[in-house]
């Protein structure tokens, strides 16, 4: 139960306002005249804010709209308010240990009489750094001392009949790390933001296409940022390594009576390589009326309108490997040709015509029913878990950052009318991550309570970025990509909420590392249901674009975590590329209980593509190829078996479900190799799985079955898949 507040403002926060609005002004007239050298750097040692967007927690909360996090989040208009008792306390995790020099208190009316503000550095002993018995509400400054890196208010007794309500909760002081590093500033040259207005803004697309092109390993990163408004006669031609995006709040915000195309010139018509780009967020009026988007793995279309049709072929309708919707309304039809797979999720569309292998949809209005095995099309109503990926927008003269909301049974766009839900957060609180950053800087940054966003460039870490604070985002733009040196794991996520991960590629180094990506520690068991960590268009790739080792690409410890969209790939073609020059025994392995994937591409691993041993795992959409470069039947012997499966759930698994899963062969250094199957998993009441395929590519390899000793093999030269509609 809450209780309901009058709708003016008293008169003593308009006041407040007033005063911290004043305040506001004379402390920007004081930076404006700070001077240039040894001066700056001393004021630029003075405290500062420490608590902002740092990880909080609290005995209690009056209501959902009132969440600890809501008094360090830096918004004057949201607060924090407890249950109706006392005691009762709020817990920040500033990071690091810091020198501490004041604790700033705004008060909603609920304010504490008696309280006080207590200090530890390991968040079990607790040194009262401050008491009163007279609190009187409003604005307090309290002087505090003393070295920290948990700040608790306790309140003892509170002033009201309500619980203790607070808008804001700031911690000042400075850390040990040195001068606090800046969020925002200039995203760098190969960020190209443009408006309407904008001269030459096709001669800038055509100049960067002509770079990226065919630079399938090069080292060139691009992302053009389009402002909102009407841009008339364009055709963004797209590369590799190059991401197309409109900055309103909604597609329609930005619309381009043109195109964005991708096709395959480069190479003579097939699509099969076009890797690693993506568009987002934009309306499209198609010259033509119908839009082409052949593309294959890698390649993301996200939040988009195409005001009419959309086609997945090249020009020719060479082959293409298959690739990735969601968000998207498509007005016509779209045609897929001869697109292998595909994955659509949470969208709308106006058709769909043609199947190939495997066609796969979820929460999409207007897909097919399923039909599989002919037509080879799975549908789900809705897609069980989803949370679309955090975008740059532009909002009063300024860039900022939606995170949009979880949605549970999710089906069509989550942005078609109404509110939007989720957050807006400014661009100050990110730190801006560009070529030549440390990943030391990269670990005090999040340390400190900021997000990363990274420009494009490829970036070398000579150790893991740690990522162990809730709610951190870490978006990439433009593919930028991560080195790891020395045989370490890139990027490492702790057992902690709401991390979300988006936009990356993650590629292997000469040195073996054990991973190149974690979610969570070993061991991980913490609960998160409420608020999971998200792996969005976060690519890995081992080899191709020279040397590259890695035993495990992909290990997934969290319970709840949501894999959205992944290529983990182990390189079949580049430089860097042979049986045990790029080896990699695993792609994916998830350990932790309830995680989602939904568009799952993992192929070529020396050993398992895909293994499960968390319970309670859901895969929407699979996709594999086998690594073509296997010498032998021997180098795949798995014990009784011939061959790894590329999806294997363990023995221990007792509930698991699949939907749409394929796995193709195609071993031409011997033809002769065979698999026991493509998917291997106990036989349990609990173990399903739904439209399964397997492919023997123009006979170069063949399978025996699909699942366990279930499904017909398959033979001969020509690319017939093997089905099996339900299992068991």
């Amino acid at each position: 139960m809450h209780r309901s507040r009058p709708r003016t403002e008293p008169p003593r926060r308009r006041a407040l306002a007033l005063v911290t609005a004043l305040l506001t002004a004379l402390i920007g007239g004081l930076f404006a005249l700070t001077p240039a050298g040894p001066a700056r750097a001393a004021a630029a040692a003075s405290p500062v804010l420490l608590s902002q967007g740092r990880p909080v927690t609290a005995s209690s909360q009056e209501n959902a709209g009132t969440p600890a996090a809501a008094a360090v989040d830096g918004d004057p208009g949201t607060r924090w308010s407890s249950a109706f008792a006392d005691p009762q306390w709020i817990r920040i995790d500033l990071g690091t240990p810091a020198a501490l020099s004041r604790v700033d208190l705004t008060w909603e009316t609920a304010y504490g009489s008696a309280y006080r503000v207590e200090t530890s550095t390991d968040g079990t002993a607790w040194t009262t750094a401050y008491a009163t018995t007279t609190g009187h509400g409003g604005t307090e400054s309290l002087p505090v001392s003393g070295t920290a890196r948990y700040v608790r208010l306790t309140g003892q007794t509170r002033a009201t009949g309500w619980g203790y309500s607070l808008w804001e909760f700031q911690v000042y002081g400075t850390t040990d790390g040195g001068t606090p590093l800046p969020g925002g500033g200039d995203l760098g040259p190969n960020v190209h933001i443009v408006d309407p207005s904008t001269p030459n803004i096709q001669a800038q697309l055509d100049d960067v296409f002509r770079q990226q092109e065919s630079a399938q390993f090069g080292t060139g990163r691009h992302a053009f940022l389009l402002k909102p408004g009407t841009y008339n006669g364009l055709n963004a031609q797209l590369g590799f390594y190059t991401q197309i995006s409109g900055l309103g709040l909604r597609p329609d915000d930005t619309l381009i009576n043109g195109d964005v195309t991708v096709d395959a010139g480069w190479f003579n018509g097939n699509a099969t390589q076009n890797f690693w780009r993506s568009a987002e967020n934009l309306a499209l009026n198609p010259v033509n009326g119908t839009d082409r988007w052949a593309v294959s793995q890698a390649s993301s279309f996200r939040r988009m309108h195409v005001r009419g049709g959309l086609n997945l072929a090249p020009t020719g309708y060479g082959w293409a490997s298959g690739g990735y919707i969601a968000d998207t309304r498509i007005d016509g039809e779209i045609g897929n040709y001869s697109q292998q797979q595909w994955y659509t999720r949470d969208s709308a569309v106006g058709g769909w015509s043609n199947s190939v292998w495997n066609q796969v949809f979820s929460g999409v209005e207007g897909a097919p029913a399923t039909t599989f095995p002919d037509p080879r099309y799975t549908t789900l109503d809705t897609t069980p878990i989803s949370r679309e990926k955090p975008f740059l927008f532009f909002e009063g003269g300024q860039l900022k950052v939606f995170a949009p909301a979880k949605r549970t049974g999710a089906r069509g766009v989550s942005w078609s009318a109404g509110t939007l839900p989720g957050e807006s957060i400014p661009l100050s609180r990110f730190y801006v991550v560009r070529p030549g950053t440390s990943a030391s800087t990269m670990n005090q940054a999040v340390a400190q309570g900021l997000h990363l966003l990274f420009t494009p460039g490829v970036y070398h870490v000579d150790r893991t970025v740690e990522i162990n604070r809730p709610g951190t985002i870490v978006l990439g733009l433009g593919l930028a990509t991560i080195v790891p040196d020395n045989g370490v794991t890139a990027l490492r996520v702790g057992d902690v909420d709401g991390v979300r991960l988006a936009g990356l590629l993650i590629d292997a180094g000469p040195v073996n590392s054990p991973t190149l990506l974690e979610i969570g520690p070993q061991g991980a068991t913490a609960d998160h249901a409420a608020d999971p960590t998200t792996v969005q268009d976060v690519y890995l790739r081992v080899g191709g674009a020279g040397p590259g080792r890695a035993t495990t690409a992909m290990a997934v410890h969290s319970d709840d975590t949501i894999i959205d969209h992944t290529w983990v790939w182990r390189a079949d073609h580049g430089d860097g590329v042979g049986w045990d020059t790029n080896r990699a025994d695993y792609g994916v392995r998830v350990y932790g209980d309830d995680v989602l994937a939904t568009g799952l591409f993992v192929e070529h691993f020396n050993k398992y593509d895909v293994e499960w041993f968390g319970d309670r795992g859901r895969t929407v959409f699979f996709q594999n190829e086998k690594a073509y470069d296997a010498p032998n039947q021997a180098a795949v012997q798995d014990g009784p078996y011939q061959g790894y499966a590329a999806y294997r759930v363990d023995d221990s698994v007792t509930t698991h479900e699949g939907w749409g899963l394929g796995s193709y062969c195609y071993y031409n250094t011997d033809p002769t190799i065979r698999q026991d199957h493509g998917f291997r998993a106990p036989v349990k009441p609990g173990v399903r799985f739904h439209s399964l395929l397997v492919v023997s590519l123009g006979g170069k390899g063949q399978f025996n079955h699909v699942i366990n000793t279930t499904g017909a093999p398959t033979s001969g030269t020509d690319t017939i898949p093997s089905t099996v509609t339900s299992y068991p």
